[in-house]
This record gives structure tokens, C-alpha cells and sequence, in this order.
């Protein structure tokens, strides 16, 4: 039985699913914590839901990778490595250059580190994760899944900036979007689900976690998305700004003192529902506080998510269905009651009482206008199949 890993690489971590062939069974998951920083650990659930976590010292992204193919044998999830037939990286940006997910030689990855200024978050440290498993794995072909290959479906209305064009074609400055991946996999499950085919739908999806966006998604592609060159415009999220004036960032800058690469870290970092409510960027910990501040953070959350649904379906000419997944979307009861309620005027009815539990499932009636679905996300498991397509790995299990 062949076996795939899906990995999802931060700068000081990277999460980790094993993935049996063909029949995308999950096989392992886990992940390492605070790589090169105190206090790290390595974790790994094991098929019989069986958890071992080992704290110590992970000095870099390779002695992850190693602890990792350690438990892997150790727990016999893998008698020999030649069981691993490939490993998929999920990588935030592949700007213009990656229109499709590909298998990972030196000049991709080089390409991906190029890329770091339209992702300085993330795909630095994607790229060391890569890299660690081209060390540690060498005969082990590499694929990396790009979030913004779904969003090249885009057209040059809702990708342009209106800035001089030429800094389009000089500097590459338009919308690439993001939680392509997610995306692609919550319309494929939506269409399972509403017994249509995704080309005859229109769907928007929310993708409402730390990192939030929606995304209009019409006749199976990407319409438009609401975050944008990088991933710190579109909808308030956990420390994320979301849009804002230009204006204000250098009225800001003037009055403070500050960097304009110091003002990009406060938008991406201490923003969001952290920098309104002053007490936490997760949701959980705002749901039932009374405080005037996390209370007027969940309106906003709530507000900016109605403003882009709204402004997409009229993109659209209608939609027939809204899909709510990630941590937020899966499971803030309150949220995704305060997100249909808001379209009660369209025809939308709640179905409160489903509603009232999490998992996979319609929770609008049967004679809705408008579907709303909860539908988990499996971005790992896209990230498994498209190793699988490029490698036909599927031709081996």
C-alpha cells in the first residue's frame, strides 16, 4: 500500500497528514511545534486515535522532518520508506508563474523562494519545509499546491487594481487571492451535496478561520475573492486588517513615527479581531464575552463577511448556494446563524435546529433561496490528490 504525505509548512511548525492510496484513507497526522524556538514538541496520532507527543529540542525544519520519518517507522504507520510515494507541500503563492500545482525540482523551488514578497509569511517558510524533505527524502518526488492556482480563473475585471497598468506588467501587482485549495475541495463537496453539477452553480464560500476570505465561485472557477495581491486584504480576520485606506496607513506612519514595513506588521499581526477587541484573535474567546470591545469585533467580523457575500451575488447575477468551512465556519454556532439571518430578505430560512450542531450538512430549509452548507475543509486531502495526479502515484498503490 502506497502512501502520501500532505504538509502544511509555518515558520516555526508544520502539520502533517499520511494519506493511504487509493482509497484516501487517513492513515497519520500530527504536527511539530515551535521549531527552533523553546518549549518545542513533535506530535503524532496514530490510526488507532492513540497520541503521542514528545517535547524536546527541534533545532530547524529537517530535524522535524526527521522525528517525523522516526515515528513514522517506530509506530510501524511505515515499514520501509519506499511506502512513501510522495509529499505535498501546500505553498501560499505561485503568483502568474503557477497556474497548476507541480512537481518540486531546485528551479521551482527557487521560484517559490522569488515569490516571498507576495507572501513574506508563508512561502519562506514553505520553502525551508520543501527543502527539508528534498534532504531528508531525496528519491521522494515533492509537489507543491499553490493556494492561488484555483484563483487563476480570475478575470483582468476582478484581478486589476486601478493603478497604472504598468505596474501590472512590470511588477506583477493584482490580486492572486488565496484558500485556493479549500476552496476548490468545499465547491466539490457542495456540489455532491445539492446533486448538481458544479458547472450549473453559483456558489460563494466562506473560508472563515485565523486567516478568513470568500470567494464567488461560478460554473466550477473562481469569480472573484476577497483577499488580494497578498493575503491581508478582503474581510476582517484573527490579526488581519482586511481592506483599508491607503490613506490612513500614511496618515498613521506620519503621526507615529513608524515604518511602512513595521505598519504591514501591526496590519498583519495585531489587527483583526486582536486589535478591536484587545483581548484575543480567536473567536472562541470573544463568542460569549460581554466586553463592548469583543462584542463590537464580532459585529465587524460579521459585517464584513455580509458586505462581500452580498456584493458577490449581485457579481453573479444570483447564487444558489453558500458554503461556510474553516474553524470559525465549522463551528461558531452564533456566526453562522448571524450570517443567514442577514439574508432572511432574500428568501433565505434558517434551519435553526440543525444549525444547533457542527458537521457536514445543509442548514437552511428544503425550500431555501439560498442553500447555506457546513462543509469541514480537507485541504490536505486535495493536496494528496493532486500528488497523486502529477506523479501517478495512483498507478502504484
Amino acid at each position: 500500500m502506497k502512501k502520501i504525505l500532505a504538509i502544511n509548512s509555518g515558520s516555526s511548525s508544520f502539520k502533517f497528514k499520511l494519506f493511504s492510496l487509493p482509497n484516501e484513507k487517513l492513515v497519520a497526522k500530527g504536527m511539530a511545534d515551535r521549531v527552533g524556538l523553546p518549549g518545542a514538541s513533535f506530535k503524532i496520532v496514530l490510526p488507532d486515535s492513540n497520541e503521542n507527543i514528545e517535547h524536546r529540542e527541534i533545532p530547524d525544519q529537517e530535524a522535524a522532518v526527521n522525528l517525523l520519518i522516526r515515528d513514522l517507522k517506530k509506530y510501524h504507520v511505515v515499514e520501509d520508506l519506499n511506502e512513501i510515494a510522495g509529499v505535498g507541500h501546500r505553498v501560499v503563492s505561485g503568483g502568474e508563474i503557477f497556474k497548476d500545482s507541480t512537481v518540486v525540482d531546485q528551479e521551482v523551488l527557487q521560484k517559490i523562494k522569488d515569490l516571498s514578497n507576495f507572501a513574506p509569511l508563508h512561502n519562506p517558510a514553505e520553502a525551508r519545509g520543501i527543502e527539508a524533505f528534498m534532504h531528508v527524502l531525496p528519491k521522494v518526488p515533492q509537489v507543491a499546491v499553490f493556494d492561488t492556482s484555483f484563483h487563476q480563473t480570475l478575470d483582468p475585471v476582478h484581478y486589476l487594481y486601478s493603478i497604472p497598468y504598468d505596474y501590472y506588467k512590470e511588477y506583477g501587482a493584482r490580486k492572486y487571492g488565496a484558500h485556493g485549495t479549500s476552496v476548490h475541495y468545499v465547491t466539490l463537496e457542495a456540489a455532491k451535496m445539492m446533486k448538481k453539477d458544479l458547472k450549473d452553480l453559483k456558489l460563494i464560500t466562506c473560508h472563515l478561520g485565523s486567516g478568513s476570505s470568500i470567494t464567488a465561485v461560478k460554473n466550477g472557477k473562481s469569480y472573484d475573492t476577497s483577499m488580494g495581491f497578498s493575503p491581508l486584504s478582503g474581510i476582517t480576520m484573527g490579526t488581519r486588517s482586511g481592506d483599508i485606506d491607503p490613506s490612513l496607513l500614511q496618515h498613521l506612519m506620519h503621526e507615529t513615527g513608524i515604518s511602512m514595513d513595521e505598519m504591514i506588521n501591526i496590519l498583519n499581526k495585531k489587527s483583526g479581531l486582536l486589535g478591536i477587541s484587545g483581548i484575543s484573535s480567536d473567536m472562541r474567546d470573544l463568542k460569549y464575552n460581554k466586553n463592548p470591545r469583543a462584542v463590537l469585533a464580532r459585529k465587524i467580523f460579521l459585517n464584513r463577511i455580509v458586505r462581500y457575500i452580498g456584493a458577490y451575488i449581485a457579481e453573479m447575477g444570483g447564487v444558489d448556494g453558500i458554503v461556510l468551512t474553516a474553524g470559525v465556519g465549522e463551528g461558531d454556532v452564533g456566526m453562522r446563524q448571524a450570517i443567514m439571518d442577514a439574508f432572511k430578505y432574500m428568501g433565505v430560512k434558517p434551519d435553526y435546529e440543525a444549525n444547533k450542531a457542527n458537521g457536514q450538512k445543509f442548514i437552511t430549509k428544503p425550500n431555501s433561496s439560498i442553500q447555506f452548507m457546513v462543509i469541514p475543509t480537507n485541504e490536505e486531502l486535495m493536496i494528496a490528490r493532486d500528488v497523486m495526479r502529477l506523479t501517478k502515484c495512483a498507478a502504484l498503490a
